[in-house]
């Protein structure tokens, strides 16, 4: 009889209504075969699911100088950030580290005959491109991507795309000192 009673105070009790919260980002996770190549892109496709190599200077992304962040193409987990983007001369995107480390993975590639490290997302095993140690400071990496393999999402849609704990890094820094 006492639990009754608790039961029945229990769903009396006024329940307080919380603002409505975003929706939790899914898992990042890689779509069976047969709906990558709906979604992607023939290029896109041959370079994510086959580690092909798209041409240099004629590609989206090698030439992009707009704040955000680019995404793997094929599960939307988060890569690189243009802040640790720069010029390397190659044609393709080229950044100093990944955004988040642990979205990336890397393996050895002996494809051309010799040894290269591959750099594959984590979550999608999407090729993304090659890692070399020839780039500028502070890292003297270089992450060269294919355009191919990501998604660029301008710092403005951040938000609005389910990216949102990205945007601080784009939004300008206050002066210090000033009163």
């Amino acid at each position: 009889m006492a639990l009754l009673c608790t039961s029945a105070q229990a769903q009396s009790k006024p329940v307080a209504t919380a603002a409505p919260q975003p929706a939790p980002r899914p898992a990042f996770v890689k779509p069976a075969d047969s709906e990558l190549r709906k979604k992607l892109t023939p290029l896109q496709y041959a370079v994510t699911q086959r580690a092909d190599t798209e041409t240099p200077f004629r590609n989206v992304y090698w030439d992009n100088h707009e704040a955000g962040i680019y995404v793997d193409i094929v599960s939307g987990e988060p890569l690189f950030s243009s802040l640790d983007k720069y010029e390397s001369g190659t044609g393709w995107p080229s950044f100093t580290r990944p955004l988040e480390p642990s979205n990336i993975r890397t393996k050895t590639d002996r494809m051309l005959g010799y040894a290269r490290t591959e750099v594959r997302s984590a979550h999608a095993d999407s090729h993304l491109g090659h890692v070399f140690d020839d780039g500028p400071r502070p890292t003297g990496l270089r992450y060269c991507m294919n355009s191919a393999s990501m998604r660029f999402i301008p710092a403005a849609q951040l938000e609005a795309e389910g990216y949102g704990q990205y945007a601080s890094l784009f939004k300008p820094k206050a002066a210090s000192g000033a009163k």
